[in-house]
């Protein structure tokens, strides 16, 4: 009897070591300049910061790049995942376990600089014909929840989003921070000038890297160690100065 409950002891320390080394899958979405594809390698701002972590931590987890509707769903239903970048938001708070902020972020709305009619408040937004945004996601869940009734979601990227406002297919559109209008205005093409920011700030929040809810303690310590580490010596704010600069995307094919 005792040999058998020695054995059993023995046997749960095993599987619970296994299950300990078994590898994190790291997954992500398309959503410059955070996380994108140029050409065939993944890159952008917290690409950037999630490789940097990984060199001090010593780990060396595979990165995906999902469709973005199927990303949370795969941080919610597979162990051992990490997601990057998300907003932290209260609906959110208790689902994973959190590292960073690795970006402080708000999003504005844009129309064309030339627009007969310039929109400076939010009951102008409220009363515009519509406002653009992609048809899925974050943004348009926040917009609704504000009460705006006036939401055209028929964009399926951001690409979309732009094309559409220089078409004069929308004269509102919202769904990027002032990065991602940069680094999609350099990528279509867009001159200076031509985008007018709305000086209304519909969302503010931080981008966090999320961790699946069983994931080990010590690994999510672990991470957010090495982040503070990144944020001392300079480098964290060095990564987000590469990404924050109109300039940075003068050579995007």
């Amino acid at each position: 009897m005792k040999l058998s409950r020695l054995i059993l002891a023995l046997l749960c320390l095993l599987l619970g070591a296994f299950a300990r080394a078994e590898p994190y899958r790291i997954v992500t979405e398309e959503w410059a300049p955070y996380n994108y594809q140029q050409g065939d390698q993944l890159t952008g701002m917290a690409t950037d910061i999630v490789r940097a972590i990984m060199t001090l931590t010593g780990d060396g987890f595979d990165i995906t790049v999902v469709p973005s509707m199927r990303s949370s769903l795969v941080l919610m239903n597979h162990p051992n995942t990490i997601m990057y970048s998300m907003f932290r938001t209260p609906e959110r708070e208790p689902l994973y376990k959190w590292v960073g902020p690795i970006a402080e972020e708000s999003i504005y709305p844009y129309q064309l600089a030339g627009a007969a009619t310039p929109v400076n408040s939010i009951e102008q937004l409220r009363q515009a014909p519509q406002i653009t945004t992609r048809h899925a996601g974050l943004i348009p869940q926040v917009l609704e929840a504000q009460g705006f009734t006036n939401l055209d979601k028929s964009a399926t990227s951001s690409q979309q989003l732009y094309r559409m406002l220089l078409a004069g297919r929308t004269g509102l559109i919202i769904g990027d921070t002032d990065a991602g209008v940069a680094y999609y205005s350099a990528q279509l093409g867009i001159d200076p000038g031509t985008l007018r920011r709305v000086p209304v700030a519909l969302y503010r929040s931080a981008l966090y890297i999320a961790f699946s809810k069983d994931s080990d303690d010590a690994k999510v310590a672990a991470w957010a160690t090495a982040l503070d580490q990144l944020r001392a010596s300079g480098e964290l704010a060095r990564i987000q100065q590469r990404y924050a600069r109109p300039m940075a995307y003068d050579r995007l094919p």
